[in-house]
């Protein structure tokens, strides 16, 4: 019987400095990530079809999409890449970290506007900076994908959540005055009440990865 492809301990070492998981987290996400791409050493956006906890979800191709999106891999430009490697990977789940009690009040803001940066790109299709009705009426879209009448539903509900941040973020506008998009520093004034440092995480290391050991 063969086993796992280890990672070598310098390279644990660098991921867990540069991700905030720990190396007993990185080793176990890295044995997942072999199990996904069937023990390669890149993963394209179909090795998520083999997750179960993705099926179900409403926004399933934005979350897959998100892990190559460019921008949340510190590449610094608009679109998506075809394959990714395990530290890509590992780079994206950083921004699901569940953040606990152990950390400052500081690490949790800044961990807080990180997760809210990541969010906030996956509402921004065409990365312009803005979320406009159109994306917002998108997303809202998916989330209501299962339920009848969604187009209607979703224009009512994406024109409600538009004037609210038009209120809430430009203050008292002129009728002739248009609000032509949330901002991230919109956003994140939406969103300050949020504790999403504790809200937004998956469960990639709980997931069964036993059958990469043949």
């Amino acid at each position: 019987m063969g086993s796992t492809p280890s990672l070598p301990a310098w390279e644990i070492r660098n991921l867990a400095h540069t991700t905030g998981f720990t190396s007993e987290q990185i080793e176990i996400l890295h044995r997942r990530f072999l199990h996904l791409t069937d023990g390669k050493a890149t993963m394209s956006k179909d090795c998520f079809d083999n997750i179960p906890d993705l099926e179900s979800n409403p926004i399933k191709s934005r979350i897959v999409n998100a892990f190559f999106d460019q921008r949340n891999l510190g590449l610094q430009s608009v679109g998506t890449i075809d394959e990714i490697t395990f530290e890509n990977f590992l780079t994206t789940l950083s921004f699901f970290q569940h953040m606990g009690e152990n950390h400052t009040k500081e690490d949790l803001e800044y961990y807080k506007t990180e997760k809210l940066q990541f969010l906030f790109r996956m509402y921004d299709i065409n990365g312009d900076g803005k979320i406009t009705l159109e994306e917002l009426r998108e997303i809202i879209d998916d989330l209501l994908s299962k339920t009848s009448n969604t187009e209607k539903t979703s224009s009512s509900i994406a024109d409600a959540a538009m004037m609210e941040a038009a209120n809430i973020c430009g203050g008292q506008m002129e009728p002739d005055q248009q609000y032509d998009g949330i901002t991230f520093n919109d956003f994140l004034q939406i969103m300050q009440d949020l504790k999403i440092e504790t809200k937004m995480h998956v469960r990639f290391l709980n997931m069964d990865t036993s059958a990469i050991c043949k």
